[in-house]
């Protein structure tokens, strides 16, 4: 949650899977970039390679599907 307080916003209570990335948690261009980054060092996954996320359960799909591969 510190990509959160490093940008200024507050971190949400709870990561429910429906929450939207940018509707919700308020992320921009730049928060998304991170979260590349992150969840790829992480995960050694690009989560964006086969297309867009909106969601967190669309991110968690992605690395349980890298996972699994």
């Amino acid at each position: 949650m510190d990509m959160f307080q490093d940008n200024g916003l507050s971190a949400p209570d709870r990561l429910d899977p429906d929450l939207h990335l940018r509707d919700d948690l308020n992320m921009d261009s730049l928060m998304l970039a991170e979260l590349t980054v992150r969840v790829e060092s992480e995960f050694s996954v690009d989560i964006f390679e086969d297309g867009l996320v909106e969601t967190i359960g669309d991110v968690v799909k992605k690395i349980e599907g890298h996972q699994q591969s």
